[in-house]
């Protein structure tokens, strides 16, 4: 038993740093498409440089925050910046089978995001948001355009905006401006799951 929770740590690790090798390669492409040298985004972002780079070449694993932050002076969504799988062009980006999901799990956060709606542009976003006991979106409180909507499916979620804290549990629902600083956690023993809408501003 032990070699197996052993390998299966060492599984997870390695996923979790190809994903991130994967986020970078995606945000290092959009930057140079939108032809932004590193110092730029920096400046735009208040991230150093050093950082930036690193989160380029897969070596740090960036936030909710930092994601959403960086990917305002890229002019897009951080929807754009997940994993897809092959897409059914048939399907003229309507349906999204379970197998296409895009995904994006953050290493060290205990949280894992399912992109749910078509990838391509669109302001409208849908997500299942699974938290592992004690996942979070970070310590910071973050911010980024537009509204966002959401409902526990299972467990329950501890949601911070601005100064106030709820306990949502099965059932429960939101919804806020995604301008006002927020996080989120699960503080509970069992693993949550979040069905979430986020629409962003126009670019």
């Amino acid at each position: 038993m032990p070699n197996e929770i052993a390998e299966q740590d060492f599984q997870g690790a390695a996923q979790a740093q190809a994903t991130d090798a994967e986020i970078g390669a995606r945000i290092r492409s959009l930057r140079r498409a939108k032809g932004l040298r590193l110092t730029e985004v920096a400046a735009q972002t208040g991230l150093s440089i050093g950082y930036l780079s690193q989160v380029e070449r897969g070596i740090s694993s960036p936030s909710l925050r930092v994601l959403t932050t960086i990917a305002a002076p890229l002019g897009i969504t951080y929807a754009e910046l997940f994993r897809t799988g092959a897409v059914d062009t048939a399907s003229d980006s309507i349906v999204v089978r379970r197998a296409e999901r895009g995904s994006l799990g953050l290493r060290g956060t205990g949280m894992e995001k399912q992109l749910l709606s078509p990838p391509g542009g669109s302001r409208l976003n849908l997500y299942e948001v699974v938290l592992q006991p004690g996942g979070a979106s970070g310590e910071d409180l973050y911010v980024h355009g537009g509204e966002e909507a959401g409902l526990i499916l299972e467990g329950e979620m501890e949601l911070t905006v601005e100064d106030r804290t709820w306990r949502l549990q099965t059932g429960d629902s939101f919804r806020f401006a995604s301008g006002r600083p927020h996080r989120f956690r699960n503080p509970g023993a069992v693993t949550a799951r979040v069905l979430w809408v986020n629409v962003s501003e126009p670019v």
